[in-house]
């Protein structure tokens, strides 16, 4: 398991530390332990519709603060929940671009077993960092 949650930050909140090699691995790990404090199985969600996404950041600390924030808009706004199927991250002149497709599908009562409400990613601790070995990130979610 590429993420590991912590109890030591915040107590009212959910909190999770994230690590790998690669910025792009970073972002689906991050993601799946996002959408694992909203639903319990992240294996039973079927694939069965896509979402393309497209954000543009001064970094890459913003830009998975933005993503992260895209699962929780799409699970409040559409019901849906996603996980990350092709994640591209570019820097260019402008920033940090990420283009990708999200996959997933309409939470369905009989079938997602739905675990905390998570509103927001906060900024309390909040941190992307590359170190020596890849990518690190420190997550906290407003629940």
């Amino acid at each position: 398991m590429p993420y590991q949650y912590r109890g030591d930050i915040a107590h009212a909140d959910v909190a999770f530390d994230a690590w790998a090699k690669t910025l792009e691995e970073l972002f689906r790990d991050a993601a799946r332990a996002t959408v694992q404090v909203m639903a319990e199985n992240l294996e039973g969600i079927r694939r069965s519709q896509t979402v393309e996404v497209k954000l543009t950041q001064e970094n890459e600390e913003m830009l998975l603060f933005d993503f992260l924030n895209e699962l929780i808009f799409y699970k409040d706004a559409r019901r849906l929940l996603l996980l990350p199927a092709e994640l591209t991250i570019m820097r260019g002149e402008s920033g940090v671009e990420l283009r990708g497709t999200l996959q997933g599908e309409e939470i369905d009562p009989a079938r997602h077993e739905m675990n905390t409400d998570v509103k927001a990613v906060t900024m309390l601790r909040y941190a992307v960092e590359k170190t020596d070995e890849g990518w690190r990130a420190t997550v906290v979610l407003d629940v």
